[in-house]
């Protein structure tokens, strides 16, 4: 073999969930694949995901699962035709992983364990003659002639009882490429940002990187409610004191703000906002059931029954135990004051708290906490026909590099996979072409 042909057919970079049915698929198709992985396990996000349990996808009509994609859902109709929920769920029973489906048409292993689901693909990515090799820090892409032809990896090999000692920098040549790097959320599963450098490297366009679908701070911080969650209530979003949009669901009171599936929702909304030096609050409705005519009948009703007593009982039928006291301090009253008090001011001050407690959004969390990136490869430099680069040819983008995002429910990992299986059937197919493409203008 000279130097200039190609050893592999088709080298990804990156063994998450992109990149293992990026592989496997491109293998299923007869390409020599090299799956390139710099952590000493595949699929390590994966692993801890849905706080290990893996909502792999959702069972939504392709239609609906669209409208929870951004920044533009239309480019994902082709890969999802590809390769939808459905497949999903058939290739992980091929390899023993039963799954269920929970509220809101969610998947999940019938095992709970996000384990089996990441030991099965790669199993699975294997058994298709995928070769996989851990501990290979990809530096850089190599590109001649404006095509990816290879990449320079930097090894690290285990050394019992000593430092990881680090080989030299090799090149491995391939045919084509396909960059599943991940995003920069969890850092420590290795998703430390690597395939944005290597994209804009090779002259593609990257949108700004946000954390997406993390918790939010706020003042106040109710620290008397720490750790308590709501279900079935109502959020509402304001910026600059316009409503922007609402989310119905569960909403958790954290050391420094609030967390919980309705948080998450609306988070990469208020990442943008504060990003651009907006005013940032949210809403609390705790009874969405009830408008305010029909709250105030239901309260005055428990005054008139239990008005002799103290505010205390008559508020913990309103809220859960860990709120009383906090909306008594909001109030100016103790748990022990007469609940006759809650006349006039006080009763309307009680109302609008229940409709509408109000928390002005301070901060968000961080990379190490976010679930997913947003922002990332520009879509204009990708075809959604083939996950092919616009501007490199040979070269395909798979997963959370690329500037896709969705919310909670199983819809960013079907993403990854769709992607994945895309890029790899379209790597293969060209490949096996040996006809080097044309450069589409971007």
């Amino acid at each position: 073999m000279t130097p200039d042909e190609a050893a592999w057919d088709v080298l990804v970079i990156g063994a998450g969930p992109a990149g293992l049915l990026a592989a496997g698929r491109a293998a299923m198709l007869g390409a020599r694949v090299l799956l390139l992985e710099k952590m000493e396990k595949s699929a390590r996000k994966l692993r801890i995901t849905g706080k290990g349990r893996a909502n792999i996808t959702n069972m939504r009509a392709l239609e609906d699962c669209l409208k929870e994609i951004r920044p533009e859902p239309r480019f994902l109709r082709q890969a999802f035709q590809g390769f939808f929920n459905r497949d999903l769920i058939e290739l992980l029973a091929a390899q023993g992983v039963a799954t269920k489906v929970e509220r809101g048409d969610r998947v999940f292993p019938a095992s709970d364990l996000a384990w089996d689901v990441a030991d099965a693909l790669v199993a699975w990515a294997r058994a298709q003659g995928v070769e996989i090799l851990h501990h290979a820090r990809v530096e850089g892409l190599i590109v001649q002639d404006g095509a990816f032809a290879g990449v320079e990896v930097a090894r690290k090999a285990p050394a019992p009882h000593q430092a990881q000692h680090q080989a030299p920098p090799q090149r491995i040549r391939a045919r084509c490429g396909i960059l599943a790097t991940g995003g920069r959320s969890y850092p420590a599963t290795g998703s430390t940002g690597d395939g944005y450098r290597f994209a804009e490297a090779t002259g593609h366009r990257v949108e700004p990187l946000r954390p997406s679908l993390v918790r939010l701070e706020t003042r106040p911080v109710l620290e008397k409610a720490q750790g308590l969650t709501l279900r079935n209530v109502q959020l509402t979003l304001w910026i600059d004191g316009r409503k922007r949009a609402g989310e119905f669901g569960e909403v958790e009171f954290t050391a420094r703000g609030l967390a919980g599936a309705a948080v998450l929702r609306l988070s990469r909304a208020v990442v943008e906002a504060l990003a651009a030096g907006l005013e940032v609050a949210l809403t609390l409705d705790l009874k969405p059931a009830l408008d305010p005519a029909k709250l105030e009948a239901r309260l005055l009703r428990d005054l008139e029954a239990h008005g002799g007593g103290p505010c205390g009982p008559l508020l913990r039928s309103l809220l859960p135990a860990p709120l009383v006291e906090v909306f008594c301090e909001a109030l100016g009253l103790r748990p022990g004051s007469p609940a006759a008090q809650l006349q006039g001011a006080k009763r309307k001050a009680l109302l609008a708290l229940l409709k509408a407690l109000r928390f002005e959004v301070t901060g968000h969390g961080g990379w190490e906490e976010a679930i997913v990136t947003a922002g990332g490869v520009s879509l204009k430099d990708i075809d959604p026909r083939t996950m092919a680069s616009r501007k490199v040819g040979n070269l395909y983008f798979a997963g959370e590099v690329v500037d896709l995002d969705a919310n909670t429910g199983g819809y960013n990992l079907q993403i990854a996979f769709s992607t994945g299986w895309l890029a790899g059937e379209s790597a293969a197919r060209q490949a096996a072409s040996q006809v080097p493409p044309g450069l589409p203008r971007p």
